[in-house]
């Protein structure tokens, strides 16, 4: 394979960089201009840049380009101010484990450790949101660096490489290579790792001897690319099936199998507030890519304490953290989950199919009985709208192969609760690394660039969207259209509501004055439209996933609807 730069004679350090980046697949650059050299000559190597206004946005976008498209994203960031600005997004990324690479450009060789302008520890900086940070000195050492960054970030757990490279090595001419590279590390999972045998011969002893399996998975099915795989295990072994927020699509939730996502939003209105007891009560339980964190096990209070535990996971330290691990599994989700299926496949497994029909018929009832809750609502077309009639709305538009994201807080509650999966494997994407506000309109855009066909809806609440209003004009500029819904509450929900019910009162920074969110998007160039009735809603929201530009519809709701958070249950002081 020849690279285009080692064809040319004087060749420079920023074309190094991108033929580097174009052998891994690199199509799309999340940057604002800096490294300028770099972005001068990435056109020329078929890489487009999606130009950002913030870094915390920039790195959301490649977060969302990674889970989308399986591609090993890159953003870029100028040193200093700037580069602080990535850690967010990157601290997100590896908490979720999700492989982006940061190339942060540095001051001047020559002016290192002299106070240049904007110089920082950018080692330093990175260290606790990477899983690798180092500094190329060298132009006959950036494919070299660059190939460690890609190894990185899709290998074993994935998550972000940061690589600093100084300004003024992508000016000089660099060496010409004998031998070009070959390599392309920019998909992941990169190396999958397949399971033991005995452990998994172990774990299909324990699913069918046991009375009351379950399987929770976790993000980490999405990562690893093991929706199918779960499937075929769920319909071979006959097992419940449910999921972490972060696992939401990695399983039909139409299937008679399915429960839906559990942890801490199973209260009144939740979808498996019915259906708790199938977790509390279980016997065995199969954790699947699920880092059993503080949300997803409801405090660490959902998961029975007396059952045997089995653990899929890449990073042998998740395993067992919080529930001891009566099976281990260190391997990558998708060659476990195949050889556990085929395992099970050559066992008798007349217990778990005679214990079938009783199970879907609990399942079931429990879904009923959801459903009646929401019916019992009574969702006024013509009065104030509530959340839960937008989203009912939303998912009856939905199709199978469109993308849905969220910010963190209560967004990620609604669209985990009150949308359904139709298809395994389906995105929405939602930030449960750390759950920052801000992530929604990024991720959107993120999203829409790694797919382009697909029709993305966005649904953020009036307080993360604050954080990134910016980002509409490189929806528009960029050319990424998506539908965005605005929850309008005028309130920091999650964080009113949580002091109410923890002090009895609120400090007054959780009000906001008024804001026409629609009006900003016009004043983006884009479509804006305010909808403050539910019969409103619906014709707005079918008119933007039909457009061919970015709509804003901003949904004037009741401030005291919240979603099904356990700890709010039966709390008086929400009654205000």
């Amino acid at each position: 394979m020849n690279l285009p730069y080692a064809a040319k004679a004087n060749a420079s350090g920023a074309h190094v960089f991108a033929a580097a980046l174009k052998r891994h697949g690199v199509e799309v650059i999340f940057g604002q201009s800096i490294p300028s050299a770099l972005f001068l000559a990435a056109p020329e190597y078929g890489i487009r840049q999606v130009g950002y206004r913030t870094e915390n946005a920039g790195a959301a976008m490649a977060d969302a380009y990674a889970r989308v498209s399986h591609k090993v994203p890159v953003v870029t960031g100028q040193n200093g101010p700037a580069a602080t600005l990535l850690v967010a997004g990157l601290a997100e990324a590896f908490k979720a484990s999700i492989p982006v690479v940061a190339i942060v450009q540095d001051v001047h060789r020559a002016m290192t450790d002299r106070n240049a302008f904007q110089e920082l520890d950018h080692l330093e900086l990175f260290k606790g949101v990477s899983k690798w940070v180092r500094r190329v000195s060298e132009t006959s050492r950036i494919d070299d660096y660059v190939d460690m960054a890609f190894t990185a970030a899709a290998s074993g757990r994935p998550g972000p490489a940061v690589l600093i490279a100084p300004i003024d090595m992508f000016d000089e001419i660099a060496d010409r290579y004998e031998h070009p590279r070959r390599a392309d590390l920019g998909t992941f999972p990169l190396d999958r790792m397949g399971a033991d045998p005995e452990a998994i011969s172990r774990a299909a002893d324990l699913l069918l001897a046991a009375k009351r399996p379950i399987v929770i998975a976790g993000g980490g099915v999405h990562v690893s690319g093991a929706c199918e795989a779960l499937a075929k295990l769920q319909e071979t072994a006959a097992l419940p099936v449910a999921t972490t927020a972060m696992g939401k699509g990695t399983i039909l939730e139409t299937h008679p199998l399915s429960l839906g996502p559990v942890g801490y939003f199973m209260g009144t209105r939740g979808r498996c507030k019915y259906l708790r007891d199938m977790v509390a009560d279980a016997d065995v339980v199969l954790l699947v890519g699920n880092r059993t964190n503080q949300n997803g096990t409801d405090s660490w209070q959902l998961y029975p304490k007396g059952a045997q535990y089995i653990h899929i996971d890449i990073d042998p330290q998740e395993i067992g953290r919080n529930y001891e691990a009566d099976v281990r599994i260190v391997a990558d989700a998708r060659l476990a989950l195949e050889a556990l299926a085929a395992e099970i496949a050559g066992r008798d497994r007349s217990q778990r199919e005679g214990a079938r029909a009783a199970v879907e018929e609990q399942i079931a009832a429990g879904l009923s009985s959801h459903r009646q809750e929401l019916d019992a609502l009574a969702v006024d077309r013509d009065g104030p709208l509530r959340p839960e009639g937008v989203m009912r709305d939303l998912d009856g538009l939905l199709r199978a192969n469109d993308i849905v994201v969220a910010d963190a807080s209560y967004s990620s509650i609604w669209v985990a609760n009150f949308l359904t999966i139709r298809q395994a494997g389906q995105r929405i994407l939602t930030p449960r690394g750390l759950a920052g506000l801000g992530w929604g309109l990024p991720y959107a855009i993120g999203a829409k660039a790694a797919r382009p066909d697909a029709r993305v809806v966005g649904l953020v609440g009036d307080g993360g969207f604050a954080h990134v209003w910016s980002e509409l004009e490189t929806s528009r500029r960029m050319g990424l259209p998506v539908t965005l819904i605005v929850l309008n509450n005028q309130i920091l929900g999650y964080q009113k509501h949580a002091e109410k019910v923890i002090w009895g009162d609120h400090s007054d920074v959780v009000d906001f004055n008024a804001v026409d969110h629609a009006a900003i998007a016009r004043a983006c160039g884009l479509q804006g439209v305010r909808v403050e009735r539910q019969a409103e809603f619906l014709p707005a929201l079918e008119k933007a996933m039909a457009a061919d530009l970015t709509t804003v519809i901003d949904v004037v709701t009741d401030e005291r609807a919240y979603p099904p958070i356990t700890m709010f249950e039966d709390e008086q002081s929400l009654n205000y």
